[in-house]
């Protein structure tokens, strides 16, 4: 009788070659027996996300995310579960559409998963109920009730800009206009700024601490239960260990004193500003909000706002200094608003800022080819699936939209789409195009703080056109930036140069 070969001490042996035959059934099944398997893309994204999270943690995931539409069409498989989509349907039956969030956006509760806040919520019936709480706050008419509190912080950026001006020193005007950025958001919330302004410098290391945090959690999203584990837990918390940082500290200390749970007192020095707006809302709906969720809501808030603003007034510098023709044109329409008596004021009210049709379409055009938002708004197909086109995506598909993808896309908005045209926003057409222009998002999940940002956007760029002028240190350097969950510019020093005669 023939003895056989298998040996008990060679277990090990068969255990890998079993375990290596699972591994290679699934990716097989992934790749080929997926109802997603005819969606084209790179062969690794089609089985495991980590081809996903490289390009994220590279912090060029709009770019490739780009390229790869451009290489394979409408419909790029950028996971094994996850579609990118650029057709031109896909923004109103994806963003407007009530569809549940994909699970990567409960990375937004901050500090750890107890801290629900809306863009954390995933069902769109549970967020519509907590953002109709929050979202009187932002109500512009109630915005402009605090514009001098804004002025005054805009008027401080204004004094750094004199002085290097005076100086003739080159200025990283990136680092102070994400300074006014989150000075402005702390005076919005809690009715006073968090200082980076009055310092003139990065209080605590926040920029590079919250680039840190941006780059990690946009990768930790699509890996939840280990970032609960680790990261985003109560003992993580407790400890105090990720809990640090400037802003953190401040955004804390402003809500026990408004609690008035220890610290003092600040509630009759503050103005019924967004977070006074949010303390009433839970004192009257205490079953639907708890003080935890405020705060959580705050945390999120000045991130948000802090982040989204400074690109988008960044892009708009940046991009008029690389166009003289639009800066010398914005300039001359804010000259003759200034002749008829408008524009008058140090800081350029948001009122008079309505009246410069072609500075607001600067600004548009500006987000437009450069926005904040990077990272693909990601949803589920609903029961019964989703079609867009020609194709069809099962219950459970994620589908998401690139704002970068598709607001460079030339079938969105004309051949162009890759060039700078301010004079785009005053094509008859250009209401028809704004499906397609969601630096702000869309529907139901649109940011709330959008009136906050564009006061705030339209504001300090007339302000600037009208009174300085900037060249780069180095006429052909070209900005640095990487994009993860939100993308700050950075590195592009510049000149400062004071009108004459101007405040």
């Amino acid at each position: 009788m023939e003895s056989s070969n298998f040996r008990p001490e060679n277990w090990q042996a068969y255990l890998v070659i079993l375990l290596l035959t699972l591994v290679v059934r699934l990716v097989l099944n992934a790749r080929h027996r997926s109802p997603l398997a005819n969606v084209p893309g790179p062969y690794f994204a089609s089985v495991s996300r980590l081809c996903h999270a490289y390009h994220i943690f590279r912090g060029d995931n709009n770019t490739w995310t780009r390229a790869l539409h451009e290489r394979y069409g409408h419909f790029v498989r950028l996971a094994p579960n996850e579609v990118s989509v650029s057709h031109p349907d896909g923004p109103a039956l994806i963003l407007q559409a009530p569809l549940r969030k994909a699970d990567w956006y409960r990375v937004f509760a901050l500090p750890d998963y107890r801290y629900v806040n809306t863009p954390s919520l995933l069902d769109p019936k549970a967020k519509a109920v907590r953002a109709r709480l929050f979202a009187p706050a932002f109500q512009l008419s109630n915005l402009l009730r605090a514009e001098p509190h804004f002025d005054a912080v805009i008027a401080c950026l204004l004094d750094r800009l004199d002085e290097h001006a005076a100086s003739g020193q080159p200025m990283d005007l990136n680092r102070y206009l994400s300074f006014a950025a989150l000075d402005v958001a702390g005076e919005a919330l809690f009715s006073r700024p968090l200082g980076f302004l009055a310092a003139g410098r990065d209080l605590g290391g926040h920029l590079a601490q919250s680039a840190a945090l941006n780059r990690y959690a946009a990768v930790a999203g699509h890996f939840w239960p280990l970032h609960v584990l680790l990261v985003a837990n109560p003992a993580v918390t407790w400890t105090g260990l990720l809990a640090g940082g400037h802003v953190l500290r401040t955004v804390r200390a402003a809500l026990r004193r408004r609690w008035g749970d220890g610290g003092g007192d600040d509630k009759g020095d503050a103005r019924f500003d967004v977070l006074a707006h949010w303390m009433r809302a839970q004192r009257e709906n205490p079953d639907a909000l708890s003080q935890r969720d405020v705060e959580a809501q705050v945390i999120i808030t000045m991130s948000a706002a802090s982040d989204t603003v400074s690109c988008a007034i960044q892009s708009f510098v940046y991009h008029m200094i690389a166009n003289p023709p639009s800066w010398a044109r914005a300039r001359r329409e804010i000259e003759a608003e200034r002749a008829r008596g408008f524009c008058q004021d140090r800081v350029v009210s948001y009122h008079d800022s309505q009246r410069l049709p072609y500075l607001r379409a600067c600004v548009n055009e500006a987000v437009r080819v450069f926005g904040p938002s990077p990272m693909g708004l990601a949803r589920m197909a609903p029961k019964g699936g989703l079609s867009i086109g020609d194709r069809h995506f099962p219950e459970g598909t994620t589908l998401s939209i690139n704002p970068n993808v598709m607001q460079l896309s030339k079938e969105c908005w004309g051949p162009d789409a890759g060039e700078w045209n301010p004079d785009r926003w005053f094509a008859e057409d250009i209401s028809s195009k704004m499906k397609y222009w969601i630096a702000f998002g869309l529907g139901g999940n649109k940011c709330p703080g959008e009136n906050l940002a564009q006061m705030e956007l339209f504001k300090i760029a007339a302000t600037l056109v009208r009174d300085y002028s900037f060249r780069q240190v180095d006429p052909e350097n070209r900005w640095q930036w990487k994009a993860y969950i939100t993308r700050v510019p950075h590195s592009w020093p510049v000149y400062v140069e004071k009108q004459s005669g101007h405040f």
